[in-house]
């Protein structure tokens, strides 16, 4: 068996046991034939075969001639559980495996620490909700914003036991979420072009009579994320109708594509002239992940994407973004030690190391 093969083995048998002792695959499940695995993993019937034998060994799986493979029935507690502890082992050590890789390629940590925190970004938009206490997760809906995702790693600091769940919805689907009883907090950064401001003129209309809670994150640059060097020259929203400049988008809904669009008809630029224009991502590190990897030759969204990726940005716009709620629901804990902790100099501090931001005003409130 090659080493690729020995490797994907060895994926197989984890993905199977992962399931197993999460209770995703029952006693008497049967589990997807030898030739399904084959073509789902894109390897031979004897790889698949030695991932069988191994679970069979631990005892989680049996396999009968003409009756295919089965999730074994009463299953060893004890097992179970010194299988839990080996599967915590088996990821450090694969994180092990996966540092000094990389930090022999030439990185160095803080360049992986930021790389791994991109990545978790990433699937943070995507993960379902953990299983938490009942009243320990705060359940954020809104827009992508680094910051959010920094609370969201360090919530358990500032506020013991508590979780803070992220779902990158865009502004106005947080907004949405919190009107309907989804969302215990809701990030938003939208520009009203009739009274040049932010978010409070969209609040009011989505929360008529309600008292509401603006809490002020920080303000935002945002601009044109660029490839190193800027080849194509881009300045201008107006160069992006350039024959030959592909765009990158982010989603409908978001606070960045509803400045966008108002700005594009107040210059009288067409977007349907803007190639990639309807090429959309739901948070800024996939925008600029996109230009990062030669996708695109722009994209719209955060000075600090752009620096996390080392790619070059063209300033355009300094944005507010705040966390909204329900004045009621402001005073509950957990979300009220983490608003409260905002408003704190430990606070700006802390957040301060995040570039392409200004966190002076963190923690201001306003009533809405």
């Amino acid at each position: 068996m090659s080493a690729e093969e020995n490797i994907i083995y060895k994926k197989i048998a984890d993905q199977i046991r992962l399931e197993i002792l999460e209770g995703r695959l029952q006693p008497g499940s049967r589990l997807p034939s030898i030739r399904d695995l084959t073509r789902q993993w894109h390897c031979t019937p004897g790889t698949v075969q030695k991932a069988y034998l191994e679970l069979a060994r631990q005892g989680l799986v049996t396999s009968r001639a003409g009756k295919g493979t089965h999730v074994a029935g009463g299953i060893d507690p004890v097992m179970m559980q010194s299988q839990g502890t080996l599967r915590k082992a088996t990821l450090v050590h694969r994180a092990e495996e996966f540092l000094l890789e990389v930090l022999t390629a030439g990185f160095d940590l803080p360049e992986i620490q930021q790389s791994f925190e991109l990545a978790l970004d990433r699937w943070r938009a995507l993960a379902q909700a953990p299983s938490t206490p009942p009243g320990q997760t705060l359940h954020f809906y809104g827009s992508h914003d680094m910051a959010v995702t920094w609370l969201a790693s360090h919530a358990q600091e500032i506020a013991p036991g508590a979780i803070l769940q992220l779902n990158f919805t865009g502004s106005l689907g947080g907004l949405m979420a919190l009107a309907d009883g989804r969302a215990d907090l809701a990030g938003c950064h939208l520009w009203d072009p009739e009274t040049d401001s932010y978010n409070l003129p969209y609040i009011r209309k989505f929360f008529p009579g309600k008292h509401m809670l603006a809490v002020r994150l920080a303000e935002r640059r945002i601009g044109l994320i660029l490839p190193a060097g800027n080849p194509k020259n881009i300045q201008t929203l107006a160069d992006l109708t350039r024959p030959g400049v592909r765009f990158v988008n982010r989603q409908l809904g978001s606070g960045t594509r509803v400045w966008l669009d108002a700005v594009l008809g107040q210059q009288g630029i067409d977007a349907a002239k803007i190639l990639g224009y309807e090429d959309e991502k739901t948070t800024h590190s996939e925008v600029a992940r996109a230009v990062a990897e030669g996708q695109a030759d722009a994209g719209l969204g955060l000075e600090s994407a752009a620096l996390a990726f080392k790619l070059d940005f063209r300033f355009l716009v300094t944005e507010s973004y705040d966390l909204v709620t329900f004045a009621e629901r402001a005073q509950r804990e957990p979300l009220q030690r983490l608003l409260a902790w905002l408003q704190t100099p430990a606070a700006r501090e802390a957040l301060g190391s995040l570039k392409g931001y200004d966190f002076h005003k963190c923690g201001q409130k306003v009533d809405v």
